[in-house]
Formats: C-alpha cells, sequence, structure tokens
C-alpha cells in the first residue's frame, strides 16, 4: 500500500496533513508500515476507532497513536571534538501497519 492509496483512506476521517510509507533503503519496497499525520485530534481519533482492524489487500490494519521515538544510550562521535546524533519530535502521528 503507498501513500496516495493511504492517504485516500485517512481523508475519508479527516482532514490529512502528510503520510509517509517506511520503505526499505536498499530495494524501495514497503515495510508494512507508515505515519499519517491528521489535521486534527478528533480526525486522529476517528481514524483510529473506525480503522484499526480495517481489512485491506486481505490484510488487517493496526491503527494507534505513534509513540516517541525510544531515547538510545551512548553518544556519537566524530572526529576529534566529536558530535551528538539525535532527533527532534513535534507534531501528532499516528502509526499504520499492514
Amino acid at each position: 500500500m503507498g501513500e496516495a492509496e493511504l492517504r485516500q483512506l485517512f481523508e475519508q476521517k479527516g482532514g490529512v496533513e502528510s503520510v509517509t510509507v517506511m520503505r526499505d533503503t536498499d530495494t524501495g519496497r514497503s515495510r508494512g508500515f507508515g505515519f499519517i499525520e491528521m489535521s486534527s485530534d478528533e480526525a486522529a481519533q476517528k481514524a483510529i476507532a473506525e480503522l484499526n482492524g480495517f481489512s485491506v489487500d486481505g490484510r488487517n490494519l493496526t491503527v494507534n497513536e505513534a509513540r516517541p521515538k525510544a531515547e538510545r544510550g551512548g553518544s556519537f562521535r566524530r572526529g576529534p571534538g566529536g558530535g551528538r546524533g539525535g532527533s527532534g519530535g513535534g507534531g501528532r502521528r499516528h502509526d499504520s501497519r499492514w
């Protein structure tokens, strides 16, 4: 299932801000999950309630609110002085797996 199909499915439940399907970096094939950012909490809750367990192409969707990325221990050093890896967060994302 690609971004366009997910957008179309989730737009039936409310406004969609963005859709990202996670892909294998080597093959470009879908890894079976993605993230959909809805325009409001109400739309997100409706999508979760109505699409969790919904069957698409013989596979059931699992739709829930995305959890924050887990912190990793240690630090990343690059050359003299090193540096720290990390990423920012933000937005209300919802995880969809198939």
